[in-house]
């Protein structure tokens, strides 16, 4: 499935951003300023301002995206958003901080984690996939949309409905300026996990 295949067959915004388009199978967006997801970890503040775009999904799935944006101002993220509610949430991406772009996740339990680490390509494109199996989220990203390595795995427990899509945030600048492309989201693909294709 594409963004634009499946659009008119219930595609949603969690906090539409102020400037967006879809073009084809390309969605494109522009963030709002303090616009973000988080916890509480360590920060003490929550916040569910954060843009993301996607669909209802009720089983197993995998879901797949390239992502090009231009990241620069500290904490500027996008990647992958799945949500089961406002405090049972992971996104997936590059996120800005300690002056580089990073590849990172948040998996969100009531509280925030985090993890990241450095980024082996050019951040300015870069793609991710998630798969839920059996009740666990397998997150991998790749520099070129070939290889694809491990970024989290993490027990992703339930049967509920669920968001599945995209997102982009930047909580300390507005215009963070994202583009989504070759998306896809149908049944898990059945990898073996160090299958890395």
């Amino acid at each position: 499935m594409t963004v634009s295949s499946i659009i008119s067959e219930g595609g949603v915004w969690i906090n539409q951003p102020p400037v967006h388009r879809l073009d084809g199978e390309v969605l494109q967006f522009e963030t709002a300023l303090n616009s973000d997801f988080w916890q509480r970890t360590w920060y003490g503040f929550e916040r569910h301002s954060g843009h993301a775009f996607g669909f209802w999904v009720e089983s197993d799935f995998t879901v797949q995206v390239r992502v090009q944006a231009d990241f620069s101002q500290l904490y500027d993220q996008a990647g992958l958003f799945i949500q089961d509610d406002e405090t049972h949430w992971v996104k997936a991406g590059i996120e800005f901080n300690d002056e580089q772009p990073a590849i990172g996740c948040v998996v969100t339990r009531d509280d925030s984690d985090w993890s990241t680490g450095v980024f082996p390509g050019d951040a300015r494109q870069f793609w991710l996939r998630a798969t839920l199996v059996n009740a666990a989220l397998r997150i991998q990203y790749s520099t070129d949309g070939v290889i694809w390595p491990l970024l989290r795995l993490c027990s992703w427990p339930g049967g509920a409905r669920r968001f599945v899509g995209v997102m982009g945030c930047s909580p300390e600048r507005e215009g963070l300026a994202i583009r989504f492309s070759d998306f896809t989201l149908g049944p898990p693909l059945g990898k073996a996990l160090h299958d890395l294709s």
